[in-house]
């Protein structure tokens, strides 16, 4: 009897849960599927770059010494012009011409020396032809005329130094240009490599800017740009002349040169901002084409945002979404959609990963 009832009891159980089961997948398949409107993502096609720059001149020269000493003259303020050679600053050189003195008194003593010892070699050369000195004695004669000649060489080479270092003191435009900045007083120390004024070349103009690593490859040397100052009222044009090929210590910022041609503007001056528009290729800019979605369509959880999709079984999918910029109406999808996605509008129901949908747009 005990057997019978437990086999009994197994059967009911077996059934009971068969029947949920069934019951459970029937619910399922009569669940109501939710209306929805769709729609595929829109594209923006950016054809041109924007970057801002700075005006500065072709060629600049922080102006410095090599020696140590006290500023004794400035030639020259901001805003004069200078040609290439003009003196500059003169720097307090009198340590030098002291050394200057006695190396020229070294030099004038040791010339005595080597014309007496040459006199020598001459004479004991000539009794040596006669067989009247030893070859012992005309030896020694020979090397004191070779160590005075080579102490003569280093006197004359200890002038010449000393005059090189002279002429660190008296410091000359490297070319021609405008002084912009004068960064010492007379009277002042002036220590090595230390800036002492600013020299801009007169006239060729470029805008220095940096470009986003996302942008640098539409960008290559020779390309064309428009050119706007703002603070002088002008719109001119450009060409890309130099590239940087390495952002390492700049975050990501490519160091970029654009020359402005044909500028004969005298509003435009050295360190004024520059807005500049690089156009793109229409290859270029369909390659480079941002996904938008509407704002209503995004959905938040927590620190993640998102949209609901409709793959091809008709069921709702949510796609984590990576975005950009954005207004009022859009924003920019810089990753996790595609362009043939359909995107959920609107709902008329809760929707959730695997829900099945009716697209009803309207």
């Amino acid at each position: 009897m005990k057997t019978k009832t437990i086999v009994l009891s197994l059967s009911t159980g077996v059934l009971f849960l068969a029947s949920a089961c069934s019951s459970s997948t029937s619910d399922k398949n009569r669940e109501t599927p939710v209306n929805v409107s769709v729609y595929t993502p829109g594209q923006t096609h950016q054809n041109a770059i924007q970057v801002s720059g700075l005006v500065t001149s072709k060629q600049t020269a922080t102006i410095s010494t090599r020696m140590m000493g006290h500023v004794q003259k400035i030639h020259v303020k901001p805003g004069d012009r200078v040609k290439a050679g003009q003196l500059l600053i003169s720097i307090n050189s009198n340590d030098i011409l002291a050394k200057k003195q006695q190396v020229k008194a070294m030099l004038a003593e040791v010339q005595a020396a080597e014309k007496n010892a040459k006199r020598d070699y001459e004479r004991f050369k000539a009794l040596r032809d006669q067989n009247s000195v030893s070859p012992k004695e005309f030896e020694n004669v020979e090397l004191q005329y070779t160590s005075m000649k080579s102490k003569m060489k280093m006197a004359e080479e200890a002038l010449n130094e000393v005059n090189v270092q002279l002429t660190y003191f008296d410091i000359t435009a490297p070319f021609s240009g405008t002084v912009t900045r004068k960064l010492v007083d007379e009277g002042s120390m002036a220590n090595p490599g230390m800036p002492l004024l600013v020299v801009e070349q007169a006239g060729d103009l470029i805008v220095q800017a940096s470009v986003a690593e996302t942008n640098i490859p539409f960008v290559k040397v020779g390309d064309k740009a428009v050119v706007e100052i703002k603070s002088a009222d002008v719109m001119v044009n450009g060409k890309i002349v130099e590239l940087s090929p390495s952002a390492y210590g700049t975050s990501g910022q490519y160091l970029m040169k654009v020359a402005l041609e044909n500028v004969a503007n005298q509003s435009i001056r050295s360190g004024m901002f520059a807005n500049l528009t690089l156009e793109k290729t229409a290859e270029q800019t369909n390659e480079n084409a941002a996904l938008l979605v509407d704002n209503g369509s995004l959905v938040y959880r927590d620190q993640l945002t998102g949209v609901y999709i409709v793959d091809n079984e008709n069921q709702a999918i949510l796609k984590w979404l990576r975005l950009g910029k954005g207004n009022d109406l859009q924003t920019e999808v810089i990753s996790g959609l595609s362009p043939d996605d359909r995107v959920v509008k609107q709902s008329e129901g809760k929707l959730y990963n695997g829900k099945k949908v009716i697209i009803s747009n309207k």
